[in-house]
C-alpha cells in the first residue's frame, strides 16, 4: 500500500516516515519543493501521478505566535493548503490524515476533550487549523483527523531542547498555569500506523497519556538531563505571548499513546546515543 506524506523533512515527517515503512508501507516523500500544497495544480498533478492510496498531511504553518501577523500566509497553507489537498484526494479515491492541535479548543473546559467537543479556538493558528479540519470533512469520505499537542521530537526545534539551551542561565522562568499533553513525535507515528490497520473514520486524540504545565514539563526534562536549575513557575501574564494560548488543553487519548514521562524518557535517552 502506498502512502504519500506531505512535508516530510518536517519533525513530525522525519519519524513518521520510517515508522509507514517499519509497518510495510511504500512512502512518497513529499516536501515544499516537489508538492506545493498552495498550488492546486500541483497537488493535482503529484496526487494523479502517484495514486497513493493514503495521504498524510503534515505540512502547515506551524508558527504560533508568527500566525497572529502573518495571517495571509497562515490561512494560505493551513487552510487553501489543506482545501487542496483534501479535494486531490477525493479525486482519486484515497484516504486523508490530517494533523491537527489542541489549539482548536478554547480551554475552558474542566476535564479532558474529547473528539466531539465543540471546538472555540482562540488564535489564528488554532483557527486556521479547525478551517483544515473543516475541510478535510468537506471533501473526504475516508479521513483520520488526528490532534495533537505540545508536540516535541529529535529532528526539530522544539520545547525540550530550547529548555536544555537555556539550562545555564541564572534564573529560568516558565508558565505554570497553561495544562496540557506533552507528545513525543515517535509516539504519534506509532499512533498513526495503528489507525491505518483499520480504526474507523473520523476524529482522534492522539497525545501522550496524563497531562502537565509547561513548568512540570520543564522541570522533568532537567530531572532526566540531570541539570540543576533555577527553575521557577510564573503566570501566563507574566509572560505575554502575541498569541493567546488555551489555560487548559488536555485531551482524552482513549489510551493510543503511553505516559508522557515514559515518552520524554524514551526521548532523552535517544538523544544521548
Amino acid at each position: 500500500m502506498k502512502v504519500l506524506v506531505t512535508g516530510a523533512n518536517g519533525m513530525l515527517g522525519q519519524d513518521l516516515c520510517p515508522t509507514l515503512q517499519d509497518n510495510g508501507y511504500e512512502v512518497i516523500e513529499t516536501d515544499i519543493n516537489s508538492l506545493d500544497i498552495t498550488n492546486f495544480d500541483m497537488v493535482q498533478k503529484v496526487l494523479n501521478r502517484e495514486k497513493p492510496d493514503i495521504i498524510v498531511h503534515c505540512a502547515a504553518y506551524t508558527n504560533v505566535d508568527k500566525a497572529q501577523e502573518d495571517v495571509e500566509t497562515a490561512e494560505l497553507i493551513n487552510v487553501k493548503g489543506t482545501q487542496n489537498i483534501a479535494k486531490a484526494c477525493s479525486e482519486i479515491n484515497a484516504t486523508m490524515v490530517y494533523i491537527s492541535t489542541d489549539y482548536v479548543f478554547d480551554g475552558e473546559k474542566k476535564e479532558p476533550y474529547i473528539p466531539t467537543d465543540i471546538p472555540n479556538p482562540q488564535n489564528v493558528y488554532g483557527r486556521t487549523k479547525f478551517e483544515g479540519e473543516e475541510m478535510v470533512k468537506k471533501y473526504c469520505k475516508k479521513y483520520y483527523i488526528t490532534r495533537t499537542s505540545w508536540l516535541y521530537g529529535i529532528h526539530g526545534k522544539n520545547f525540550v531542547e530550547t529548555m536544555i539551551a537555556l539550562s545555564d542561565k541564572p534564573e529560568l522562568k516558565v508558565v505554570d498555569d497553561q495544562i496540557g499533553c506533552p507528545t513525543w513525535t515517535v509516539q504519534l507515528s506509532d499512533a498513526i500506523a495503528k489507525l491505518l490497520q483499520g480504526e474507523k473514520y473520523g476524529i482522534y486524540h492522539i497525545c501522550g497519556s496524563g497531562k502537565t504545565s509547561w513548568y512540570g514539563f520543564a522541570k522533568e526534562v532537567f530531572k532526566l538531563a540531570g541539570l540543576k536549575v533555577n527553575l521557577l513557575p510564573c503566570t501566563t501574564d507574566e509572560f505575554p505571548r502575541p498569541a493567546k494560548r488555551p489555560k487548559y488543553s488536555v485531551m482524552d487519548n482513549n489510551k493510543m499513546c503511553n505516559s508522557w514521562k515514559t515518552a520524554l524518557k524514551n526521548y532523552m535517552n535517544l538523544r544521548e546515543v
